[in-house]
């Protein structure tokens, strides 16, 4: 395999998803995967398992983990937080997740290969198509 290495550190109120989205088309990711990030935020917005709606976390929080694949074609991420109790919560990671006082990201990117996201009737989401590039 070769792979990319990425890393970059947002900022006090900088939102995290819209930022992460930003990054990876700028530098035109494929196929990307988050290999580890730290750091917290001032607010949170996460969906929860089988909800339709994210619900905004007001405080601060450590990110205890950020995982999920990152492409110019979409993103899948999903976020765990820590509150100033050690109570943890983790879902979907949404827009308005705003950085406190940083977010260090690492990001791995497998240049074999493209991420796509498709329409799976099964599912009705949008979910990972794996392609290999023509190299």
């Amino acid at each position: 395999m070769i792979m990319k290495i990425f890393a970059l550190r947002l900022k006090p109120e900088q939102d995290l998803k819209k930022n992460l989205k930003n990054f990876v088309a700028t530098n035109k990711i494929q196929a990307g995967f988050i290999l580890t990030a730290v750091g917290s935020l001032a607010q949170a917005t996460i969906r929860f398992a089988n909800q339709n709606e994210s619900q905004v976390l007001s405080g601060k929080f450590e990110i205890v983990s950020l995982v999920g694949t990152v492409s110019i074609n979409g993103i899948h991420l999903h976020i765990s937080i820590s509150d100033s109790e050690g109570i943890t919560r983790g879902g979907h990671l949404d827009d308005g997740c705003l950085i406190y006082t940083t977010a260090e990201i690492v990001i791995g990117e497998n240049e074999t290969l493209t991420f796509l996201r498709e329409l799976d009737e099964q599912t009705g989401y949008q979910e990972l198509e794996i392609i290999t590039r023509n190299e």
